[in-house]
């Protein structure tokens, strides 16, 4: 069985490309069941064809597995046939994106899946939102068939030991979240967050979180704009604030101060036009955007405006590092614990490997078994004794056991016949 992980983060790829290669939420499944097709066309013709796909803004990942031979050959074929479907399936030049693809096989795949389940691998180190958003992708990736036994047991013990991880470390202590990052940087550019107007776009997790945060701080307002207006209304009731369509974002946008915007849009919401139009009319004051969604909600151009400070999800990157070197113990235990688990899972898929060997047993030993019982049965129907039917029964049972054995050392020589004459003794726990 071949394992794999293929994909870009935060670390190997600018946000530029990330948001290539996002897949959006209603999108997963469908792409679950086209790499599999991808797959059982270009890797392995008719063997069985497992994927999940992760798409976070910091991430898109795609796990794979694989009935391959455990070679360079059918490693080389798998990888290359990941990277190239990521590609084609957004429409990219292969040459772009390929520099920018990690591509982890067999044990690097399982230890990359423990790690970004814990936290280990977020650009907010210990941030425990990743894990929910890999429960939703495998959740998904099983809606559309994409687990068979490899990675449904994979995943299943990603869940366990980032639960292991986080109840016996203290990876997630003094951690800056995103949200709390987003608060941070608004303070400077606003002394008192309590005398601003504060617009969340989106109504979602992460919107949801930031308006937690930016809520803690007493805003002058707080207003949610979404396109379903009844679950904008929903999230602005929490806190205290109001909720408008999406629609009328022409006409509010002037009248906040901060914009924090994510939502699963696959082209921008708000323009440069727009944001322009939105300054005049607030003569020139400034106004703080965060952008947190991948793809962009905001056009980058609007970055180049004077009274617009605009930060992407890679800005915020700095600020939520800080406190990291008070967690490097906790890192240490958790990389120690995902070893462990690691090494485990692996020995799992290996006993896997003997599965069908194990299976062909026991057909063959039931084949004998059934052989030696007509005979007994038979020898029964004629009077036999039924003394000397059960020491024939036995010893049928027992020669034909042997003969495989028995023909095998027979007819090995020199050093196959030494290997089968030092195997046997412990497969027949016999004493030489």
């Amino acid at each position: 069985m071949q394992l794999l992980a293929v994909g870009v983060n935060h670390t190997t790829a600018p946000l530029s490309l990330r948001e290539k290669v996002a897949f959006p939420a209603d999108q997963i499944g469908q792409a679950v069941a086209a790499a599999r097709a991808w797959f059982g066309k270009s890797v392995a013709p008719g063997s069985v064809q497992e994927a999940a796909i992760l798409s976070t803004c910091n991430r898109t990942e795609l796990y794979a597995a694989n009935l391959l031979p455990l070679d360079a050959r059918g490693l080389d074929a798998h990888i290359d046939a990941t990277a190239h479907f990521l590609a084609n399936y957004h429409g990219l030049p292969y040459a772009e994106l390929r520099p920018h693809l990690y591509t982890l096989p067999q044990s690097d795949a399982v230890r990359h899946a423990f790690r970004v389940a814990s936290g280990l691998d977020s650009m907010v180190l210990g941030e425990a939102q990743i894990l929910g958003q890999m429960k939703e992708a495998v959740r998904q990736a099983e809606a559309a068939g994409g687990l068979g036994t490899c990675l449904h047991q994979m995943f299943q013990r990603t869940f366990a030991v980032a639960k292991e991880v986080r109840s016996t470390t203290e990876i997630g202590a003094h951690s800056v979240s995103m949200a709390a990052a987003a608060v941070r940087l608004s303070q400077r550019i606003f002394e008192k967050i309590s005398e601003q107007h504060v617009l969340f776009i989106g109504a979602g997790e992460m919107i949801e979180l930031c308006a937690t945060h930016f809520a803690a701080q007493n805003p002058k307002s707080l207003t949610i704009a979404n396109r379903t207006l009844e679950r904008g209304e929903q999230l602005a009731a929490r806190f205290n604030g109001k909720a408008i369509r999406l629609a009328e974002l022409p006409h509010q946008l002037a009248s906040f101060d901060i914009v924090v915007s994510c939502t699963a849009s696959t082209l921008p919401i708000i323009g440069l036009g727009l944001v322009e139009s939105a300054i005049k009319a607030r003569r020139h004051k400034p106004i703080f955007m965060v952008d947190l969604a991948v793809p962009r909600d905001i056009e980058v151009e609007v970055a180049r405006l004077d009274d617009v400070f605009l930060y992407t999800v890679d800005d915020l990157g700095a600020v939520v590092q800080t406190g990291t070197e008070n967690r490097q113990a906790a890192v240490a235990q958790a990389e120690a614990i995902i070893e462990t688990r690691v090494q485990n899972f692996m020995h799992w898929v290996d006993t896997r490997s003997v599965v069908p060997l194990i299976q062909d047993l026991h057909e063959s030993g039931e084949t004998m078994r059934l052989i030696e019982l007509e005979r007994a049965r038979k020898m029964l129907a004629r009077g036999d004794d039924i003394e000397a039917v059960l020491e024939a029964l036995s010893r049928g049972l027992t020669a034909k056991f042997l003969h495989g054995p028995q023909q095998a050392l027979h007819q090995a020589q020199g050093d196959e016949r030494a290997r089968l004459a030092a195997l046997l003794p412990q497969l027949f726990r016999t004493k030489r």
